[in-house]
């Protein structure tokens, strides 16, 4: 039975033994040292950096002891810091639950589609001086809930186009409700039901596609029954985007368009999580329009009109700016189930990436309550987000001459037009967000879904709950 001992320095403990001086300490920099006379085999020396003081540090932490395991096939772990001093139980907690996600999610791999895999050799990680007893167990299991949610996101969106379909995906999330039908009910509608709701923007998606739309809808409700708060999740969800009419260029790597329903991912990712938290005081209605954007003789073309459920009409001068006009649908949708926040997620905007990198999501909101709710929730989950405008005066390329509305704009502020675009589907009376995630939810290096927002709901969700 091989071990390891993870021991993470703070700044610049022992620096020539960390690779060059001026690389030690940093995140996630590290040396393995054979020991002998202890139970350990191995001691890891892992970088947390010269200030370590956010989540992501001590994620970063806990992937590098995940690493660390898979390189030496270690099924026992310890994890200790070089120093704690100055830490508080609550941040002791905090920490813990960083490095054990970091740790579960970096031993995970998504192996379902080779031929040939192995089993992850890790069984247990131990952690000292971080808590202990009923207090560090009950935050480890909700960090693994978190995590489980963000596994299945990461798998729906690793998953092909030819395997996930959008009735694949209501599959999905009819099992959540099954599995936890004591807080979960589901309904899912065909075209002919969504037809009947005038959801003509995002049934003009899903015209030239052979495989049917579906329209998702999950409730969470708390189980006793008491809610103080209604809340509603919007995922865009295109399994994938050809571009339609407008199709992609080479330069758009349509080969990943199956991401395109990584909002929709991170939603069903994040009704798994809660499904096992079971937060008190807070109804949750989980909404997705999956569909395809194909190309064939019934498809929408350039220059069409729709008219979306709220009796909206949308003149169509660009077919790949899909995902606005099935979330349009969505959100009115979402309205309507009497909720009094909306946070939806979409990778909507390649403009998004050019203004942020691939790292952080923009988000849109005219409630400034709100957005710091949702940037809260994101520095305790450890991820990033930033807030940009919402510049009315750009509204004016949106104007059709025919419509009520373009469906794009001016290539300059595109995610700004797109944010606006979505505002006009939203009921003045509901606070709403909307979160442009196109960079952060895949990670080209990996070649993986990286599970991106799961965390950031859960965590929002639990701060209107009653916990």
């Amino acid at each position: 039975m091989d071990h390891v001992v993870a021991k993470a320095t703070l700044g610049l403990t022992h620096p020539a033994q960390i690779d060059h001086p001026k690389n030690a300490g940093k995140v996630g920099r590290s040396t393995v040292i054979r020991v002998s006379g202890l139970w350990a085999k191995r001691v890891s020396l892992i970088g947390l950096g010269k200030c370590p003081t956010v989540p992501s540090s001590y994620h970063v932490l806990g992937e590098s002891v995940a690493s660390a395991a898979k390189a030496s096939q270690a099924n026992i772990v310890a994890v200790a810091l070089a120093s704690s001093e100055g830490l508080t139980p609550r941040s002791r907690l905090a920490i813990a639950s960083a490095i054990a996600k970091g740790t579960l999610l970096g031993t995970y791999e998504d192996n379902r589609f080779k031929s040939k895999s192995k089993k992850p050799s890790l069984e247990s990680v131990d952690f000292f001086g971080l808590g202990c007893g009923p207090v560090l167990e009950k935050k480890l299991k909700y960090t693994e809930d978190i995590c489980s949610g963000v596994v299945l996101a990461k798998e729906l969106v690793n998953a092909p186009a030819n395997v996930l379909t959008p009735e694949v995906l209501a599959e999905e999330a009819a099992k959540i409700a099954a599995a936890y039908n004591d807080v979960f009910t589901a309904k899912i509608l065909d075209a002919e039901q969504c037809k009947k709701l005038k959801m003509g923007s995002y049934l003009g998606v899903a015209a030239a596609s052979t495989n049917p739309p579906k329209f998702i809808h999950l409730c969470y409700k708390p189980p006793n029954g008491f809610t103080k708060t209604k809340l509603a999740l919007v995922g865009k969800g295109l399994t994938f985007d050809s571009g339609g009419y407008n199709i992609k260029t080479s330069q758009a790597s349509m080969e990943l368009m199956k991401k395109d329903m990584a909002g929709s991912a991170a939603v069903l990712g994040a009704a798994k999580a809660l499904a096992q938290i079971k937060p008190p005081g807070v109804e949750v209605h989980f909404i997705v329009a999956a569909c395809e954007n194909m190309i064939s003789g019934t498809g929408m073309r350039p220059g069409d009109i729709v008219t979306a459920s709220n009796g909206k009409t949308i003149e169509v001068n660009n077919t790949d700016a899909e995902g606005r006009l099935t979330l349009a649908d969505a959100l009115v949708y979402a309205c309507n189930q009497g909720v009094d926040k909306i946070v939806d997620l979409a990778t909507l905007t390649a403009a998004c990436v050019v203004a942020l990198g691939p790292s952080i999501a923009g988000i849109f909101t005219p409630s400034d309550e709100l957005s710091k709710e949702v940037v809260a929730a994101a520095e305790v989950a450890g991820e990033k987000l930033w807030r940009l405008p919402m510049e009315e005066s750009y509204w004016d390329c949106m104007k059709s001459g025919v419509a009520d509305m373009v469906n794009t704009g001016s290539r300059h502020g595109g995610s700004i037009t797109a944010a606006l675009f979505l505002k006009q589907f939203v009921d003045e009376k509901v606070e709403w967000l909307h979160i442009d995630m196109s960079g952060p939810v895949w990670n080209h290096k990996k070649k993986a879904a990286t599970g991106f927002a799961t965390p950031t709901l859960v965590e929002w969700v639990l701060s209107n709950s009653s916990s």
